[in-house]
């Protein structure tokens, strides 16, 4: 089950500046990496916040794009574990052993001391330091990973040298499993695993009321705002999950029916006291202190009936998204046979957007995927086997939005026929069943899009199938126009039937490979210069 993200809004003035697409038709407007490294010694430019940050950035992305640039593997390693990656940061065994990728090549950072079961970490969020505000004490405002452990403690280590900051107690009796941003560097949320009964209590008919527990934190410095129950008794007992986004609380039901509250006026309407972190108090008569043993976090908001509802859509697998400029949502109408049909409306009137039907008609074993872009533009991202479709909403009158086509990008495909009856070198006759898949693996298929903001590229990872391996061409794309600019083959194969991940960060590419019996493969690729020698 997915949740969709809330995203900010923004308009094309907020994006990145963009890698000049125009370097290939000789613009005049594009000055070369010699004028930018001029003006930056020598201080000439703007008084504004991030300009030398983002004439840095456009430095690279020149150099990066040049014919005598290419990216070459420079280390691999293997774990038992599943491996992470997060901003220039690769965690091994359940984030206990953190490698640094920036440099020439990874470096071990720091490694924590080993620890049992009940002490391992099973999920972690990095969070970085605030900019340009000051925190009475320094370890406040330090970088840190959140590390939620298996014994319900939520830990504070520091990513330059995995110090332990500082500890919470959550509590004894829900089970926390799961960390995400609310607001992402504000606002953690802590969820709780689904509350189940026994199958004897099942069978004498008891009733669990109880679905999970959120606990949502302030960070840097890292402070307690709610701790809650999501029951069954308020929202129904045909709901099967929530969590918070952006202020939202989204419940999802098993119907397909997604319901939108606001947290705020759930918390001004239902909160009972405030809890600080450290403070004395009791339960069942039993003096305690928060965040600690053997209470941890007591219940602050008590929820007894259905909030204001903000708003609602029935859509197939649960699958919402909410994004674009200004706010629309996807859905998939809730009905399997129109798996693959994304319907774009307004959020405010739910009106569907002129051309907000968008189907790929392709045949294959997997679906295509649809997305708001991540740069805050307001367009969305289709993507399908052998084609990506950037969309973007534009008014055509007051208040009513049309989905027209951005640019699109096409996979390198043989024009094959695809005949029904083959003859074989024997002389039989055969005829297929089937017609060819669109992700036929002997096709180029596309299997990630990845966006790097700061340099503004598009990165489309593209696999074809061999009898043998897989090969995958990662190709850099001007973010704004689609223009391909760069094409990277990666040197390990790509199998198709495991689960593949790919970031592209600055310099840097890491694939990260999921194979069977818990074999797991970090490979990392840096941005290298070549340079020819010259009669």
């Amino acid at each position: 089950m997915s949740f969709g993200t809330v995203q900010s809004q923004g308009t094309s003035e907020n994006c990145p500046q963009p890698p000049l697409s125009s370097w290939n038709t000789g613009s005049t407007k594009t000055c070369n990496a010699c004028i930018l490294l001029f003006r930056r010694s020598s201080g000439i430019f703007q008084d504004q916040a991030g300009v030398l940050y983002r004439k840095n950035m456009m430095l690279l992305c020149q150099l990066m794009c040049q014919d005598t640039t290419v990216f070459k593997n420079v280390w691999m390693k293997r774990s038992k574990c599943p491996i992470a990656y997060e901003k220039g940061r690769i965690y091994f065994e359940n984030y206990r052993c953190c490698y640094n990728s920036i440099g020439v090549k990874p470096h071990r950072l720091y490694e924590l001391p080993k620890c049992s079961k009940l002490e391992k970490i099973q999920d972690a969020l990095l969070c970085e330091c605030p900019i340009g505000e000051t925190l009475s004490t320094p370890a406040d405002s330090e970088s840190c990973l959140l590390a939620l452990t298996t014994n319900n403690w939520l830990h504070r280590y520091s990513t330059k040298t995995g110090k332990l900051l500082g500890s919470v107690y959550l509590s004894s009796q829900c089970k926390f499993r799961y960390l995400s941003w609310d607001i992402p560097q504000e606002t953690l949320v802590i969820k709780s695993v689904q509350s189940k009964l026994t199958p004897l209590a099942r069978q004498a008919g008891v009733v669990q009321p109880s679905l999970l527990c959120l606990a949502v934190f302030q960070v840097l410095p890292l402070t307690l705002l709610w701790m809650l129950e999501i029951s069954k008794n308020v929202f129904g007992n045909n709901i099967i999950d929530a969590t918070i986004s952006h202020g939202i609380l989204i419940v999802t039901y098993s119907m397909g029916l997604v319901r939108l509250y606001s947290f705020k006026q759930i918390t001004e309407k239902f909160m009972l006291q405030k809890s600080v972190l450290g403070q004395e108090f009791e339960k069942n008569g039993c003096p305690g202190l928060v965040g600690l043993p053997p209470f941890g976090i007591p219940f602050n908001i008590q929820i007894t009936e259905p909030p204001l509802l903000l708003f609602e859509v029935s859509c197939l697998e649960n699958a919402l998204q909410i994004g674009g400029f200004p706010w629309h949502y996807i859905v998939t109408p809730n009905k399997k046979q129109n798996k693959g049909i994304y319907h774009i409306c307004s959020l405010k009137d739910n009106l569907l957007a002129k051309n907000g039907i968008q189907e790929m008609n392709c045949c294959s074993m997997e679906s295509d995927w649809i997305y708001f872009h991540p740069d805050d533009s307001g367009r969305i991202i289709h993507v399908g086997p052998g084609k990506i479709n950037m969309l973007k909403l534009t008014e055509i009158h007051e208040c009513q939005y049309q989905v027209v086509e951005d640019y699109i990008i096409v996979a390198a495909r043989e024009n094959r026929a695809n005949q029904k009856i083959t003859v074989t070198s024997s002389g039989r006759v055969v005829k297929k069943r089937y017609d060819q898949l669109d992700d036929d693996p002997e096709q180029e298929t596309f299997k990630i899009v990845e966006y790097e903001d700061e340099l503004d590229l598009l990165a489309t990872v593209a696999v074809t199938q061999t009898e043998t391996d897989g090969k995958a061409l990662v190709r850099l794309h001007d973010n704004q126009t689609g223009v391909l600019i760069k094409e990277i083959n990666l040197e390990e194969s790509w199998d198709v039937t495991h689960s593949n991940e790919l970031f592209f960060d600055r310099d840097t590419i890491v694939h990260l490979e999921n194979l069977p019996n818990r074999n797991f493969t970090c490979y990392v690729y840096k941005m290298i210069r070549h340079f020819q020698d010259e009669d």
